[in-house]
């Protein structure tokens, strides 16, 4: 997976991100691991030759499995790809796991692909449906009330001119309907100052949202994440690499609170009843790229890698309101 929006060309294009960093904080690698987001297939393959027994691939885009196809067979029955969302991970897996790993975002196999409609560097039909059906960014941008536009990119991309931002889609679509990456990153770009070396694109915090909107990735990553805690065994690992502070912000969270064993009341409020651990933190902290990651690999700069190792306590529903998680509709 890769993080902003960027050129893909260069040194090794789909070189997965934070790879050394996970296979040390996991090690050893054995047994039947769960790679949730197989994209161009560089967990998998990290895993299977750092010791896995076997690993059972997931990915909601069809695609990712036909770019498999000329190497994935040389693992034979050891590498077992299913197509579905990670949010169903323990059901699509049908068995007990020693490991899952989340490698979160956009893949850079769809940020090559202009007709995918992913990047503002190339145009392209506005589209960024990482399974390729259901409602379109298009007709998000075409058909969603302006509010309900302004909240996505606020809550979603973080972004500051974002009633701003949907007052300009609304008034052009008015006029001619949105149907291209090209389109959108302009008006966006209209709405905002002039970017300064150094600085993201204009568009990057726009589009970010957008396609979060389209593939409704957040509740995605909460489900995929209490589906983990379903399916590990004790002494499991789960890894999770995020590239935007609004996903590792529920990935923390959720973490954090399947860490605790209670405690924390006040003299306003009755002490919550403790309770086992469901997870520990294997390490406490997020693994940031190291600088040859980051010489090798750009992309990695955003990136942080959370690692957590299940106990043998209950996996339990968690309570979302707790994750920070933005209220809005589930679809548009």
């Amino acid at each position: 997976m890769t993080g902003p929006d960027t050129p893909t060309g260069g040194r090794a294009p789909h070189l997965p991100v934070l790879l050394r960093a996970l296979l040390d904080a996991v090690a050893p690698v054995e047994g039947i691991w769960l790679d949730g987001t197989f994209g161009a297939g560089g967990y998998s393959k990290g895993l299977l030759e750092a010791g896995a027994a076997r690993v059972i691939g997931i990915d909601r885009d069809p695609l990712a499995f036909e770019m498999a196809k000329p190497w994935a067979g040389a693992y034979g029955d050891r590498l077992r790809l299913v197509q579905g969302t990670f949010s169903d991970l323990d059901q699509l897996a049908g068995e007990p796991l020693d490991g899952v790993t989340l490698d979160l975002g956009v893949s850079s196999m769809q940020l090559d692909q202009a007709e995918r409609g992913f990047s503002f560097m190339n145009d392209g039909p506005l589209d960024m449906r990482m399974g390729q059906v259901g409602p379109s960014a298009e007709d998000l941008v075409n058909e969603a009330p302006e509010e309900l536009i302004a909240d996505i990119l606020f809550n979603y991309g973080e972004e500051r001119a974002s009633r701003r931002i949907a007052k300009a889609i609304v008034a052009a679509r008015a006029e001619t309907r949105i149907t291209t990456t090209l389109q959108l990153s302009r008006l966006v770009e209209k709405c905002l100052p002039r970017k300064k070396p150094g600085q993201s694109h204009p568009a990057t915090r726009s589009f970010q949202a957008i396609r979060i909107a389209v593939n409704d990735e957040l509740r995605q990553l909460f489900l995929g994440l209490e589906a983990a805690e379903r399916a590990l065994k004790p002494g499991g690992k789960l890894a999770v690499v995020t590239f935007h502070s609004l996903e590792d912000r529920v990935v923390k969270r959720f973490l954090a609170d399947r860490a605790s064993e209670g405690g924390g009341g006040s003299r306003h409020a009755p002490e919550p009843e403790a309770r086992e651990p469901a997870f520990v933190l294997t390490p406490k902290k997020a693994i940031a790229a190291d600088d040859a990651e980051l010489a090798e690999n750009p992309r990695s700069r955003s990136a942080k890698l959370r690692v957590a190792t299940r106990t043998e306590t209950q996996a339990t529903p968690v309570d979302r309101s707790a994750l920070g998680l933005p209220k809005l509709p589930e679809a548009f």
